[in-house]
């Protein structure tokens, strides 16, 4: 009888336990609360696993902390919008095309009752001005002006921001079935938290990952750059390189690979970074640099890699990427001089092989002590389809979803794609470009349709406009070749500047506008003044 008594006692006291940690959780996060539906409700053709949250009643858990669960014990938790009624928008990505996208949403009118509620999933707390990333490296520019936080630039709207990474999408709109005509939910999205967001419209704007796994030993050597993450890896490898052969008689290395803009502005930037203490090599599998640019733009980087002593290898691809110290125990290949090997001075250096793309060219071997990466790029959407239900979305060969002309995605009438997302084609039939200019155009375009979807009214073809193109070349040297003036090019100083000033104006909020532009004419003014400084200190002394 004593034996029953304790027993119920201790279930009592588990009971009373499990409800203080639920209490707890849910006074801590009021946005959240779990869900008791199972995951074959919510996922379509998933198989059921049921979750729970465990409590332990030890001395050490007395007050009914919840130990670590593995992610299959983990409950799920819905997110919880602040309006049943209203429509619920939710967008995958921060990039140009997402957080604009949001922005635009909140710029339009809408009426009392159809206002959507909008939720913003990123990996990263920062939006990032991508086409600046260059200048982190010069030094022009200071991380919170090119990539400040969500939480600032969203601070006076109404979009909620979640750092989260997207990990399995469920749309329930398709077209060919039944079940969406039945339901106004567009489908659900998993994030790798296991919150789960259901939403009436979806937009895709997930950007791309760096492909490195296509040449044996890039993805242990080399550095991507396209993102703020890589930015700084790249800035905190080429100081330690500086301050490792500061004072000795030895130049830095480094190898570009790629020569379209991303890699022709590296290799301006770093070369003008290193100066005489550095060589840049650029290699590229076509024998011209940057094959799209305008013939304006091309000439002008040709003219700047050339003043800075950048060594151009075209025709050629890389074929695999080594570290020097793999070598040492081995005959070096054809090509590499030994006495190479014993100058890595403590640090490790690397060897490219090059490939002729033609006929008629000889292999070669280069040396490293920084390898860069900027060919090849993939959209995540492949990795996010559920595994029991392969292909829900219309994916090119790139992993680009197949968009119609007002950016939704082919079947899938409530979910919209753009960027690097999306597979638009042009009127001649080639899928434009992944540029910052097509997204932030597509951003708009998606948000007003968005609206137009909610309240009926009739969605708008999307248009390219081609504005120009423009590139960094370094601290006062860039080029633009603007559309409306046909062979015109700006370049040198009045190019940089120019380039600052448009890309100053597209930055995403009146508030970071002025503060970054504060900050921008601030440091031109003290530029300014440093070299009168130093003009002045010329003549007086030849004086």
């Amino acid at each position: 009888m004593s034996r029953i008594a304790l027993t119920a006692s201790a279930t009592s006291t588990l009971v009373a336990l499990n409800r203080a940690a639920t209490r707890q959780w849910t006074n801590l996060f009021p946005r959240f609360r779990a869900t008791t539906t199972s995951p074959s409700k919510i996922f379509a053709n998933s198989p059921s696993n049921p979750f729970r949250l465990r409590c332990s009643s030890s001395a050490a858990n007395a007050g009914g902390v919840a130990d670590t669960v593995s992610e299959s014990e983990q409950s799920p938790a819905n997110f919880v919008w602040s309006d049943s009624k209203r429509p619920r928008v939710c967008i995958l990505g921060g990039g140009f095309g997402g957080l604009y996208t949001a922005l635009r949403l909140e710029s339009l009118e809408w009426p009392d009752d159809k206002t959507p509620q909008i939720v913003l999933v990123d990996q990263s707390e920062r939006f990032v001005f991508k086409p600046l990333l260059y200048e982190l490296l010069s030094g022009e520019v200071d991380e919170w002006e090119i990539a400040p936080r969500f939480s600032d630039l969203l601070v006076n709207t109404s979009v909620v921001f979640l750092k989260d990474r997207v990990k399995c999408l469920h749309p329930s709109d398709n077209w060919r079935t039944n079940e969406s005509k039945a339901s106004s939910c567009g489908g659900t999205v998993h994030l790798e938290s296991g919150l789960l967001i259901e939403y009436d419209w979806l937009v895709l704007s997930l950007g791309a990952e760096t492909k490195l796994d296509v040449v044996p030993g890039a993805a242990e050597y080399a550095f991507p750059f396209s993102t703020l993450e890589d930015a700084r890896k790249v800035n905190n490898k080429l100081t330690t390189l500086e301050r490792k052969t500061f004072g000795k008689d030895f130049q830095i290395s480094v190898a570009v690979v790629g020569c379209g803009y991303s890699g022709v502005e590296l290799a301006a930037t770093i070369a003008e970074r290193l100066q005489n203490k550095g060589i840049v090599r650029a290699i590229n599998v076509d024998t011209i640099i940057c094959p799209n640019a305008p013939p304006g733009n091309r000439e002008a980087a040709l003219k700047v890699l050339s003043s800075r002593s950048v060594e151009l290898l075209l025709g050629y691809f890389v074929r695999g990427i080594r570290r020097v110290s793999e070598l040492e125990s081995k005959d070096p290949p054809t090509g590499l001089d030994e006495s190479s090997i014993e100058a890595a001075n403590g640090f490790e250096r690397y060897i490219l092989e090059l490939q002729p793309a033609e006929r008629g060219m000889e292999s070669k071997i280069i040396e490293a002590d920084l390898v860069l990466w900027t060919v090849g790029s993939k959209p995540p959407l492949d990795q996010l389809e559920p595994s029991d239900a392969p292909y829900v979305l219309p994916l090119n060969a790139r992993g680009q979803a197949e968009t119609d002309e007002t950016l939704r995605v082919k079947g899938h009438p409530r979910i919209f794609a753009l960027g690097d997302s999306s597979a638009l084609r042009d009127s001649k039939g080639r899928i434009l470009p992944a540029t910052a200019q097509v997204a932030f155009q597509q951003a708009d375009f998606t948000g007003w349709n968005l609206w137009a979807a909610i309240n009926g009214r009739p969605l708008l073809p999307f248009r390219f406009q081609n504005l120009g193109e423009m590139m960094t070349l370094g601290r006062n040297d860039a080029a633009i070749s603007p559309s409306f003036v046909e062979g015109l090019t700006l370049e040198g100083p009045v190019g940089h500047t120019a380039r600052k000033i448009a890309y100053l104006m597209r930055l995403p909020t009146d508030q970071h506008r002025l503060k970054v532009g504060i900050s921008f004419l601030t440091k031109s003014a003290i530029d300014s003044v440093s070299l009168l400084q130093s003009t002045l200190t010329k003549v007086l002394s030849s004086s």
